[in-house]
């Protein structure tokens, strides 16, 4: 099975052919099987095709494969990175970070990607269990790394005057290729663990270590090749966050198929716009609250687009219409976890159908929705509500025979959909029934005259637990609270109906796009 898909893939990225196994083969002897790997083979392969834009450079594969094979030699000769080291990374989407992350790779670290919108408190936390040996961050970091208490090596991403990646790589620009050629790689025994974080903004984070490995993630690897289209598509954009999974994915597979990809520091839709007009786009990576703005601001910026690549949070009730009836069947909603990876694709076709659906599960993985409570923990029947656990093999932190309780709580259709009802810990007891936060959210949103709803949990003397809604309402809209009411009786169940509705200006959202329930509780 497992050669298999490496021959499908292989098939597909057209390395099958003499001069592509020449390559392939090549770059395994340098690198072992680690992300230098996979930049080596593009750099063979690509060469002077542009690799990477932001907002201070642009640069080919070649340079980017010179770039990060310098800082690899520095952090080894300057650093000391190597097996069993461990670097952080607290920065935003820039080249630099791209460079730092394939050299730190190189060096046979670990590489911790950090949310660089972590607080004082959650650093402090962070580095009291890991030991970093050299942190690597944004400017604007500085302050926040200073009240954490942070007393290690670290180093700017760019800077004018301090030690910073721009500064390194200035220092080392006169490199033979004969030095080049003597930097070491680590073999695959000594390649580094990705550790990916889960939360990070709103509780305690958890570590999730992932294994640079070749057969785990073939699998998802090819079903984004096959079910994307993504060979025939030239350039992307990816407005998503690099130190997420699903950001980090994104990059790596796009290096991969030898794409021209622009990056930027935060979102902005109307910036997110210009850029996708002026480089002509037509791959793009986004949260559906990216989506939603951008097609908002400037529908007509977007045309390029051939592929939307959304993932990280469900996708908002209308919006799949939306994207079709502005742009045409380019929408694909991606639904994975840090721990496992990608899992499951809609493709436009599922969700002109299926509006609500994560899609059908991608081949190599096994997800079941199981109920938690029953103590054998068999799947549920199709249309009954569990939680969804998976099986798949690219963490380290669960065996891959273990399968991996996700926290979202869903249920697969009889024609093998699988559909989000929202997470464990959203899960509302009330009057003894069971209720979804998400599920009246979803309702809530159909109503013209509101743009955006989100809803809580809150505790009630007489049943438990009972809903609480905030609203926001679309612009000159006029809504009381007793209107809202007696429309939601006609579309819910009475467990489902709100103790109290809440009207705001603006919803709070994470960077990655999710509801900031915390700032609403």
């Amino acid at each position: 099975m497992r050669l298999m898909y490496l021959l499908a893939v292989l098939a597909k990225m057209k390395l099958l052919t003499p001069a592509g196994i020449g390559r392939l083969l090549a770059a395994l002897f340098r690198c072992g099987t680690n992300l230098m790997t996979l930049l080596k083979i593009a750099q063979s392969t690509h060469g002077q095709k542009i690799a990477l834009v932001d907002e201070r450079e642009t640069v080919c594969f070649q340079q980017l494969w010179t770039d990060s094979l310098r800082l690899s030699g520095v952090f080894k000769e300057k650093y000391g990175l190597a097996k069993s080291k461990q670097v952080g990374f607290l920065c935003q989407n820039h080249i630099a970070l791209v460079r730092a992350i394939f050299a730190a790779s190189g060096t046979g670290c670990d590489v911790y990607l950090l949310n660089p919108e972590m607080s004082a408190g959650q650093l402090r936390q962070l580095f009291d269990e890991v030991e970093l040996d050299l942190l690597i961050h944004d400017e604007k970091q500085t302050a926040t790394i200073e009240q954490a208490g942070y007393a290690g090596a670290s180093l700017y991403s760019y800077h004018e005057h301090l030690p910073a990646i721009n500064q390194l790589l200035g220092e080392c620009s006169d490199w033979s290729d004969e030095r080049l050629a003597s930097v070491p790689v680590p073999a695959r025994s000594s390649a580094g663990k990705i550790m990916l974080l889960t939360g990070g903004t709103t509780g305690r984070a958890k570590k999730v270590p992932h294994k640079p490995s070749l057969f785990h993630y073939l699998p998802p690897f090819l079903a984004l090749l096959s079910q994307l289209g993504l060979l025939r598509l030239n350039t992307a954009y990816i407005a998503t966050p690099i130190y997420h999974g699903y950001g980090l994915a994104i990059l790596l597979l796009f290096v991969a198929l030898g794409k021209k990809t622009v990056i930027t520091p935060g979102f902005a839709a109307a910036k997110a716009c210009e850029l996708i007009a002026r480089h002509k786009v037509e791959v793009v990576s986004v949260v559906p609250l990216m989506l939603r703005k951008m097609l908002h601001h400037d529908p007509a910026a977007l045309q390029s687009l051939v592929c939307i690549a959304s993932g990280g949070a469900p996708l908002a009730t209308g919006l799949a219409a939306e994207v079709s009836a502005e742009l045409g069947d380019c929408l694909y909603n991606l639904y994975g976890t840090t721990e496992a990876g990608l899992c499951v694709i809609a493709t436009p076709g599922d969700l002109r159908h299926r509006a609500h659906t994560i899609g059908q599960k991608i081949p190599g993985v096994r997800l079941h929705v199981r109920n938690v409570r029953n103590s054998d923990q068999r799947p549920c029947k199709a249309g009954e509500i569990g939680q969804l656990c998976v099986k798949a093999g690219g963490s380290l932190f669960f065996k891959r025979q273990a399968w991996i309780e996700t926290g979202d709580v869903g249920y697969r259709d009889a024609a093998g959909y699988y559909y989000l009802c929202g997470r464990t810990d959203d899960m509302v007891v009330s009057a003894g029934e069971n209720v979804y936060p998400v599920e009246l959210a979803r309702v809530l949103v159909e109503h013209p005259a509101i743009e955006d709803a989100t809803v809580i949990g809150i505790p009630d003397e007489a049943f438990g637990q009972r809903l609480k809604a905030f609203v926001q309402l679309a612009s000159h809209a006029g809504l009381t609270e007793t209107q809202l009411q007696q429309w939601l009786r006609q579309k819910v169940a009475r467990y489902q109906m709100p103790k109290e509705i809440v009207f705001v200006e603006q919803l709070p959202y994470t960077e990655l796009g999710k509801p900031d329930r915390k700032q609403l509780m």
